[in-house]
């Protein structure tokens, strides 16, 4: 700025005195947003006669120091320019899209602008304040109770009336867009005309016993119509381990009913395992010993059923692979997961009756569980005593509709976060779907006002509320069957509302790989619901039992479809009581009276918590300049599943079998998540291009690990790590095991095809994540 005293003196023939200098400094605009403007002060003893000359020059210099005077403070606006962006730009790292008070764009020929937004940058402490600023308690609280007032399954007058009001509440809450999509699904009820029966016979036939099945709305949806009748065999929980253990002790469920109780896996299961032994029917009881029922605390009924679905599979078993839109042609095929035999869900109480009767062995130790007065034998016993179970339900054509709302990202908006919930309820549903749906509203409405607030979406928030859950996410499968093609492509991740507030003192996330690091970040910033002084994290993490919090998904949870399916990475997350079940869960008892007794009345402030981690979840996923997806992960997840298969080299060497292929593209996966790794960490994180490119490669991730060697139609849980199938690594390793255990049944044709689509889809994994094809080095 001594040039610019030296320029205004020589304007008017004078030399600039010995102590003249200047004092710049920056001056905040109104409202405090940045460096608005600069303030120039002159000390000098000749000041006044400066600025008189600066005011008044004489005509001969007047457009010579009009000329310096506007060049100076072109270069004093740059000067300052600078300084105030290289002031500003230091956002955190969570809140990389943001960089002071500018944003980068792309523009249409690929080169980056920047544009100045419309208030002060939101850095990741903000967003957390703001969240939980607008994030109602009592607003959860009452939508789970209007929600879980009674029965509403799908097609009922209830669930049109709450349709419609999720609908009004999604567009009240000012989404960018809120709409519904209708499907015609083939659903299962029970014949109110022709009711089902269970009942024990003599050995001529008639009837002994008509064994009351309680509430008639308590059924297994998709069970095989018809009867069965037979001895009875106790099959512990109808596990494959349990049935192997029955051969082994030369108990023989063939031309028997069983009967199995209530737990560690789902219905579907149960009744396909039963089915594979050749029993003829599936009786499912709730045990006490797995679900509390003392009648001096709170507790299930023993003369109540809980119900679940036996389709070993998820969506419209009637139109399998097929989305089930009006104007859908419909294959005339079934899916191959509907059990050929029935089944139908009994009370502890009916149990009882039946297991008294049985004889034979008696169970092994950890078999037995605690229904009074019951020795707990295998059977079958006594030839005498019969069961004939009638199974009545007739398939009805149901107009299913999902709700969604959508707020729209601004700089990746064909990419979507999506969240979502069970609507629908064969019973009041308080933790079936009622807290689930009031967690899907309360975060549509405190992210809308939050985005009216100042915070800017950088990817699209997509919210979803699917209907006819209890049969196996129909709602959810439909929708990804209808629009398979281009999610894989779009969704980026999805979270699962569904089951969220069984307990509160367990906290589960059942989990892709690729999101367990971003989960646990988010769980150490939430504090506990129960515990003040304790983070989440610190209060359901123990030192001796690592891992306990991230589980794999099960078929029951609509995530599952979404990562087996879909490729899209999926988490479903679950506070449990410490060693039991929710002894409600699926029953006519599972209203908001008994969530929140069984609570001690902090229903609300749990459920707050589970708001707050996926409300930080989705901040994190629909924010984040990249998507905060551990790609790397699943190099340790391949390494964890291929190392069984090094106990059996000697078996293959012998045969002329190698798993060097194999070995070799999980080493090319690894690389090339390295490789990844280093180009994200040396590129320039405001070149919006390159993010992209880098975002569209980790969000695809799942995808890659969809094999393309099934038909989607007949083997729809294509993932290798996570699916079903004769293609997925779990399947080929059993297959190997069949060269100790039962070298006769192994097929070495078989395994060899197994073995070539596991790797080449392995192969193709590590490609995709490579990036371009010139940038692939395939050294088999």
């Amino acid at each position: 700025m001594e040039t610019l005293r030296f320029l205004l003196h020589r304007a008017r023939g004078k030399r600039p005195g010995p102590r003249s200098y200047s004092i710049y400094r920056n001056v905040e605009g109104p409202g405090g947003e940045g460096a608005a403007g600069l303030e120039l002060k002159v000390t000098d003893g000749e000041e006044d006669e400066d600025m008189a000359a600066l005011v008044t020059p004489s005509p001969r210099n007047r457009t010579k120091a009009l000329t310096y005077l506007v060049l100076s403070a072109l270069l004093v606006f740059t000067v300052a320019f600078l300084l105030g962006y290289v002031a500003l730009r230091g956002s955190c790292p969570s809140c990389a899209g943001l960089r002071g008070d500018l944003l980068a764009v792309v523009s249409d020929e690929g080169t980056v602008e920047e544009l100045p937004a419309p208030g002060p940058p939101l850095y990741w402490a903000d967003l957390k304040e703001m969240f939980q600023k607008y994030l109602r308690e009592e607003s959860i609280e009452r939508t789970i109770r209007w929600v879980s007032e009674g029965p509403h399954p799908p097609g009922s007058p209830r669930m049109d009336a709450l349709t419609h009001r999720l609908l009004e509440s999604f567009t009240s809450y000012r989404l960018d867009r809120a709409w519904t999509d209708t499907h015609y699904v083939g659903l299962q009820y029970p014949d109110r005309q022709n009711p089902n029966f269970l009942h024990l016979l003599d050995t001529q036939g008639g009837i002994l016993e008509k064994l009351p099945l309680e509430d008639p709305e308590m059924y297994c949806p998709y069970s095989a119509p018809g009867n069965a009748t037979g001895g009875l065999v106790y099959a512990n929980y109808g596990r494959q381990e349990d049935f192997d253990a029955l051969r082994q002790l030369g108990v023989n469920p063939q031309g028997h009913l069983v009967i199995v109780r209530v737990g560690q896996i789902s219905y579907a299961e149960k009744v396909a395992n039963a089915e594979s032994a050749q029993a003829r029917g599936v009786l499912i009881y709730p045990d006490p010993w797995d679900i509390p029922q003392d009648p001096r605390k709170l507790g299930l009924s023993q003369n109540r059923a809980v119900y679940g679905h036996v389709h070993m599979g998820t969506g419209d078993p009637y139109t399998p692979g097929f989305p089930s839109f009006n104007h859908t042609q419909f294959p005339p095929v079934l899916s191959s997961g509907l059990p050929s035999i029935p089944a139908h869900p009994i009370s502890a109480s009916t149990a009882a009756r039946l297991l008294s009767k049985l004889t034979g062995l008696a169970a092994p130790r950890n078999w037995k569980g605690r229904l009074a007065e019951v020795p707990y034998h295998l059977g079958p016993g006594d030839s005498g005593t019969r069961v004939h179970l009638q199974v009545n339900n007739i398939k009805t054509s149901t107009m299913i509709s999902n709700i969604f709302g959508c707020l729209e990202g601004r700089f990746e908006p064909d990419h979507y976060v999506i969240v979502g919930a069970q609507r629908d309820s064969l019973g009041p549903g308080a933790a079936g779907s009622g807290v689930g749906t009031a967690l899907l509203l309360e975060l549509a409405r405190t992210f809308s006002t939050m985005v009216r607030n100042g915070f800017q979406l950088r990817r699209t928030l997509l919210f979803a509320s699917w209907d006819a859950g209890d049969f196996g996410s129909i709602g959810s499968t439909e929708w990804l069957e209808g629009y398979l093609t281009m999610l894989h492509l779009k969704a980026v991740a999805y979270i699962s509302l569904d089951n969220a507030v069984l307990g509160d003192d367990k906290f589960y996330a059942k989990t892709s790989p690729v999101l367990v690091s971003l989960i646990e970040s988010v769980l150490k910033q939430v504090d506990s619901p129960n515990r003040s002084s304790q983070s989440l994290y610190e209060q359901v993490t123990f030192p001796d039992r690592p891992g306990t919090v991230m589980q794999p998904l099960s078929m029951d949870s609509s995530a599952y479809t979404f990562i087996t399916f879909a490729g899209v990475p999926g988490v479903e997350f679950s506070f449990t009581e410490d060693g039991r079940l929710y002894p409600f869960l699926n029953t006519q008892d599972d209203t908001y009276e008994n969530l929140n007794a069984l609570l001690f009345g902090r229903l609300p402030a749990v459920a707050r918590s589970v708001a707050e981690v996926v409300g930080q979840l989705l901040i994190k996923l629909t924010h984040d300049h990249l998507v905060p997806l551990d790609f790397a992960c699943y190099g340790d997840a391949l390494v964890q599943q291929i190392t069984p298969f090094n106990l059996y080299s000697s078996e293959l060497k012998s045969r002329g079998l190698t798993l060097q292929w194999m070995y070799s593209a999980r080493g090319d996966y690894i690389r090339a998540a390295e490789k990844l790794r280093q180009e994200i960490y040396s590129s320039d994180e405001r070149n919006e291009r390159l993010n992209r490119m880098y975002n569209v490669r980790i969000m695809r991730v799942e995808f890659y690990f969809l094999s393309p060697y099934v038909s989607v139609t007949e083997t729809p849980f294509r993932h290798i790590l996570h699916g079903r199938g004769a293609h997925t690594l779990q399947a080929l390793l059993e297959h190997l095991r069949l060269l100790r255990e039962a070298p006769g049944r192994f097929n070495e044709a078989l395994f060899r095809r197994q073995l070539a689509l596991v790797t080449w889809t392995l192969q193709g994994a590590a490609n995709a994540l490579s990036g371009e094809v010139w940038d692939i080095d395939n050294n088999f």
